[in-house]
């Protein structure tokens, strides 16, 4: 279905994730689409593989999976993972995620990926050196950052805090610099993680 599409090419299939990692360094694809269970070398690890590979910083990995919460799902946006998707995604969906994250976005715009971050932060205590990590921010960088967490775009972020979208943008991009954050999506579970933002509070 994608190598019919006329602006995306499939330039690699691998049925393990060893293979996925070794088919990414060959290839360096703009998106990855990972499925997380596999044999062998799971989609996690293949995912942890890729993100924690320099030269493959370019490469965005988006997890594939059946069903809408998943253990895996949380600790692959850990790894740094782009966003996920599920298997019974509509083509002309599937086709827009991947345009999405090529062009440097993350998927956290559906409402399931949310759930699940939420989730799975309700069963993990915040870090202890949560507000030590944090201490690197700015105040604004937090309010900012929180507001990531709760899925504003740039633009309502600007809207919420009275700034310009291209403030925004420039906050979120010093905030995810500061922390190491691959993309909104590792600040999302950073701002969990930390204690920064709780599950159900706004």
């Amino acid at each position: 279905m994608l190598d019919l599409t006329d602006d995306l090419v499939v330039v690699a299939e691998a049925a393990d994730g060893a293979r996925a990692v070794e088919a990414v360094r060959t290839t360096r694809p703009d998106v990855v689409l990972m499925d997380i269970r596999m044999p062998g070398v799971d989609g996690l690890e293949a995912t942890r593989r890729i993100a924690e590979d320099r030269s493959l910083d370019r490469v965005r990995v988006v997890m594939l999976t059946t069903y809408e919460v998943d253990a895996y799902v949380f600790e692959a946006l850990r790894h740094g993972a782009a966003g996920f998707l599920l298997k019974d995604i509509e083509p002309d969906d599937l086709r827009a995620a991947i345009r999405t994250v090529a062009a440097g976005r993350s998927l956290l715009a559906p409402a399931v990926t949310r759930r699940v971050i939420e989730e799975f932060a309700r069963l993990k205590a915040p870090e202890a050196a949560g507000a030590e990590r944090l201490a690197v921010l700015t105040g604004r960088e937090r309010e900012v950052m929180a507001l990531v967490a709760a899925g504003l775009s740039n633009e309502e972020i600007g809207r919420a805090l009275i700034m310009s979208p291209l403030t925004a943008k420039t906050h979120v991009s010093r905030t995810m610099t500061k922390l190491g954050a691959r993309d909104r999506a590792q600040l999302v579970v950073l701002a969990y993680e930390t204690g920064l933002v709780r599950a159900g509070e706004r």
